[in-house]
């Protein structure tokens, strides 16, 4: 039993110390990660990627985000800019791929100037992992092997110590277990590290070759244009030059050179900062390097500041440490010089990016007083046509008496300058008036089939003021509408609409407009309600018996219809005062119409009375309630009123 107890305690012991070098073991791992994430200073990959994809990202926006090629010298620019963007991509590849192989040093090489921290303790790591590795899959065995012996003795072994021989066994399998457990840790710590030395070591240059391969057009197999040739410029349309345009192409090509100037401020803004990220990629290389310099010449301080052995007698490095030296020192400048090319690169691209820019700055000066000097013309010439107009109708009112004549020069008035202003304003935003050609030859075309009305309402005028046309204040009647003409224009002529029964008629309150070419061929009618006129007629059909007193019946339902017409007359006149004004033709004015007449039915009184548009309802309802009163009232008048009386629209 003693034995047994000591045999478990000090395979608990073994385990416990297990689990102790498990924790110092990892903890090294992760303080050394977050060590090398913060260090900076150091050459790692994830910096170089980054500066690549930053070079990739910059070469596309300098390729693409450029401005529109304008002017010839804008050619040069774009193709500079463009050979200038490759040359960098290149050459930060070529200073990647470098770095790659300094960050992966061969195995063996007696490396003086340390680049990664991380690859130094490597080896260390593995092989404390593997003896741990080994000493637990021992225990494991040794386990598994005192395991087999206990149960042997339980099956075939004395039934004295049989309960000890049980409780040593579970113990045994509860240790079993548990360096399994430890077990399955070391092979996921190994399996991890094993991951990250291999990415460290063979996934940089591999992330390296998937950039590459993102720029096809450059390390594809297409051979790229060589820096300093030109491409033959394309094609420009006559809106780039911005000399023979008009206001409207200079304005907007002043536009789109004000939009290459924000582009080329962001391509040199970005360019600064490529410039400083392949300085902040360099710093470490150029420290190194004269490091690696110091000693290949025998700076002994250098020496013991890196940490070398030296001795105060010694004079030069041995000579195959000085071969290794010499090697890093290739290595470290087949890194270092390319960033320093791409450097002078980018200084290059800068500066054509900001000569582009002051070439752009310079023809908007330009534009810019074209622009002026233009629209200062066209606002002169136009203030000139105003004032002949202004002169044209000071003249027609002071020499034109007759109202008529006056319409007709004042509508020429109009319509010359209204020409002659179009015509400027054409002439000023579009100077090219061969571009015009086409659009000019389908109105020319257009115009016979698409102003075919207009033509023949323009030939229909000159029959319209000849001698036997028509005048304002004639009552005519035209495609199934009679009305008095109230004026006669170019194109078109309008009616004041008349209706009622045979000759009696009376204006509606509306007018009609017609096209001159309804005198060659009937068309639709248009209605328009002529200014100033807001009122209609309504009538009041009342049946009567022959044996009444017709004449007081329509003595007073006339008078009732006139009492409330009396509160809204002034306004009615009022609007029939302006008709008058604006037609120039004496009217009747509107007042209380009373009519007896025979129908079908018999003796009929109609009482026809002008109401306002707007408040048609209330008046018709005002009469309506007072109408009833009277005949409720009045027995005489009842009786000679037989059937219910109508209130009805005229028009």
């Amino acid at each position: 039993m003693k034995l047994r107890n000591d045999s478990g305690t000090l395979t608990s012991a073994f385990l416990s110390r297990l689990v102790i070098f498990l924790a110092a073991l990892v903890a090294p791992l992760t303080v050394a990660h977050f060590a090398l994430a913060q260090n900076t200073e150091q050459l790692n990959g994830d910096a170089v990627i980054r500066h690549l994809n930053s070079v990739i990202g910059w070469y596309r926006h300098a390729v693409t985000g450029q401005p529109r090629v304008g002017l010839p010298s804008d050619v040069i620019y774009q193709q500079d800019a463009k050979s200038f963007a490759i040359q960098a991509v290149k050459l930060a590849f070529d200073s990647a791929r470098a770095e790659a192989s300094l960050l992966s040093p061969p195995k063996g090489s007696n490396d003086h100037l340390a680049i990664s921290q991380d690859q130094q303790g490597s080896p260390s790591t593995h092989q404390r992992l593997a003896r741990t590795q080994s000493a637990v899959t021992s225990k494991i065995k040794d386990l598994q092997t005192q395991i087999s012996s206990l149960d042997k003795q339980i099956v075939s072994g004395p039934k004295r110590n049989l309960a000890d021989r049980r409780a040593q066994r579970d113990h045994l399998q509860d240790q079993l277990e548990l360096a399994k457990a430890i077990q399955d840790s070391l092979n996921k710590i190994s399996t991890f590290v094993d991951v990250n030395g291999q990415n460290s070591r063979e996934g940089l240059q591999g992330t390296i070759n998937q950039l590459a391969a993102s720029v096809p057009e450059i390390f594809g197999s297409t051979a790229t244009q060589k820096p300093g040739t030109v491409a033959p410029p394309p094609a420009s349309d006559s809106a780039q030059n911005g000399t023979s345009e008009g206001l409207y192409g200079q304005a907007l090509l002043l536009y789109d050179n004000m939009r290459g100037t924000h582009d080329l401020n962001q391509l040199i803004s970005e360019t600064d900062r490529m410039t400083e990220s392949a300085k902040q990629v360099r710093r470490p290389l150029v420290a190194q390097l004269g490091e690696a310099f110091k000693i290949i010449s025998g700076n002994q301080q250098a020496n013991a500041a890196s940490g070398s052995a030296a001795s105060g007698s010694a004079s030069a490095p041995p000579d195959q440490d000085l071969d290794a030296l010499t090697s890093k020192f290739k290595q470290i400048s087949a890194a270092t010089v390319p960033l320093s090319e791409e450097i002078i690169v980018l200084d290059q691209s800068r500066a054509n990016f900001v000569e582009w820019r002051s070439s752009i700055q310079a023809q908007d000066k330009y534009l810019l007083r074209a622009i002026l000097v233009r629209a200062g013309t066209i606002l002169f010439v136009l203030l000139i046509l105003l004032a002949l107009s202004e002169v044209w109708r000071r003249f027609t009112f002071r020499y034109i008496h007759d109202a008529r004549r006056r319409r007709q020069l004042l509508l020429l008035r109009r319509f010359i300058i209204g020409f002659l202003m179009g015509i400027v304003i054409i002439m000023g935003f579009i100077s090219q008036f061969s571009s015009l050609a086409t659009f000019a030859g389908l109105i020319t075309a257009g115009i016979a089939v698409g102003l075919q009305t207009v033509i023949l309402s323009i030939a229909a005028y000159f029959l319209l003021i000849g001698r036997w046309g028509i005048r304002v204040g004639d009552r005519i009647s035209v495609a199934g509408v009679t009305g008095d003409v109230i004026d006669t224009g170019m194109v078109r002529f309008y009616l004041m609409e008349l209706t009622g029964t045979g000759v009696d008629l009376y204006p509606t309150g509306r007018i009609v407009l017609f096209s001159n070419s309804v005198l060659f061929q009937a068309a639709t009618p248009l209605y328009k309600q002529i200014p100033g006129s807001e009122y209609t007629w309504h009538e009041i059909a009342i049946e009567l018996t022959p044996d009444s007193n017709h004449k007081l019946s329509q003595d007073k339902i006339t008078k009732i219809v006139s009492e409330i017409y009396e509160r809204y007359r002034e306004e009615i006149e009022r609007q029939h005062g302006n008709i008058e004004r604006r037609i120039e033709v004496q009217l009747t004015a509107p007042n209380l119409e009373t009519r007896l007449q025979f129908t079908d039915k018999g003796l009929e009184l109609l009482v026809r009375y002008p109401v306002a548009i707007r408040g048609s309802a209330w008046i018709d309802e005002e009469i309506t309630r007072k109408l009833l009163e009277l005949i409720n009232k009045d027995p005489e008048l009842k009786k000679a009123v037989s059937g219910n009386p109508r209130i009805r629209p005229v028009a």
